[in-house]
């Protein structure tokens, strides 16, 4: 498979982990049997809630992910995609247009559903049409963001720690996510293209489905195509282990502009930025999410981390996020309850059900 590549090639010697497709329930059993002692040890299975009291759920499900971003203070909104926020209903197109004036935003733009995760529902939009398309995509009386396209190659997500009462955050894990893509020859079909690559034809439904109408379509030689546009492991995006591109500079910015989000202990941010080089530097890149205790830490998903660095590594996190909830609750901070926490699950996944298939 030939890949979106910022300075680093993707490794290939392993295409595929021998557990990066496992079904999710088979995963993360472990992580849950973790979960549910930790919740015993700390007196509270939902204590990680209040790891982030400002964000409904601490982020673990269900949350807003623009009342996240709007909590961001001048440090950190300057690091943030502008965005605009709105209901679908009845003159979208119009709203829409109206709404990204106001804000001095033009196209292209990202549509994507205020609540939601894995990338379910994002769509690029580069033209009106594909604008007008995108909003008739999703269902009425739901909340999506318009986000700038933040025109740069490279994306990542970076997890980032602070324990109450700490000076500084850090952090513990960066992810770089490759986006796949094939290239004709001039005689075979998008499909055979997909089947025949070792990465891509070992999970062809992952890409297939959102190629319909176009998987009878011979690409000209050397004319490439992105497989995949959301940044979502489950979606088919690439991730890559980038832990040596942890610097001290880049560490000293995420804490800067995570500190300016009141409350903020523990999360991913998802990031596009223009060069690896640029990235160490803590200089040129854009946040287009941030992601509270329900985010992950993505490098385990790179195909050359072993089974057992996989869960050390997700176990290491989620103690964390027990040890900064426990000390919120200290400081007066109460959890999420079993039965509203439950509430926003259903939620999330009833919405969910409801969004287009990902761009």
């Amino acid at each position: 498979m030939n890949v979106m590549t910022v300075e680093r090639p993707a490794r290939a010697s392993v295409p595929i982990s021998s557990f990066e497709f496992w079904p999710g329930w088979l995963f993360y059993i472990p992580v849950v049997a973790y979960w549910l002692w930790l919740g015993l040890r700390f007196r509270g299975f939902t204590l990680p809630t209040a790891a982030n009291p400002r964000v409904e759920t601490g982020g673990l499900c269900g949350e807003s992910k623009s009342s996240i971003l709007d909590q961001a203070g001048p440090e950190a909104s300057a690091w943030i995609a502008p965005y605009v926020r709105m209901v679908t209903g009845e003159n979208d197109l119009a709203r829409a247009q109206a709404l990204l004036s106001g804000a001095k935003l033009s196209l292209p733009v990202v549509v994507k559903p205020d609540i939601g995760c894995n990338g379910t529902g994002v769509r690029r939009a580069d033209s009106v049409q594909a604008l007008a398309d995108a909003l008739a995509a999703f269902p009425r009386d739901v909340t999506i963001l318009l986000q700038e396209l933040i025109p740069f190659e490279g994306e990542a997500g970076i997890f980032y720690v602070r324990h109450p009462g700490q000076e500084n955050g850090r952090v513990t894990s960066l992810t770089l996510k490759i986006a796949p893509r094939i290239v004709g020859d001039g005689r075979s079909t998008i499909r055979e293209l997909v089947l025949a690559d070792e990465r891509s034809g070992r999970i062809p439904d992952i890409y297939l489905p959102r190629l319909a109408g176009r998987q009878d379509e011979v690409l000209p030689a050397g004319v490439g195509m992105t497989l995949v546009f959301a940044g979502n492991h489950c979606k088919g995006s690439i991730f890559l282990d980038g832990h040596r591109d942890i610097t001290d500079a880049l560490e000293r910015r995420i804490d800067a502009i995570m500190r300016d989000i009141p409350d903020f202990h523990f999360g991913r941010i998802d990031v596009k930025f223009r060069s690896i080089s640029a990235l160490r530097a803590g200089e040129s890149f854009g946040i287009i999410e941030i992601n509270g205790v329900g985010s992950e830490a993505t490098h385990i998903w790179d195909s050359t981390t072993t089974l057992a660095k996989a869960y050390r590594d997700q176990l290491w996190h989620y103690r964390q996020a027990f040890e900064i909830g426990a000390a919120m609750r200290r400081r007066g901070c109460r959890p999420t309850g079993p039965f509203a926490l439950l509430a926003a699950w259903r939620n999330q996944r009833r919405l969910m059900r409801s969004y287009p298939l990902n761009d």
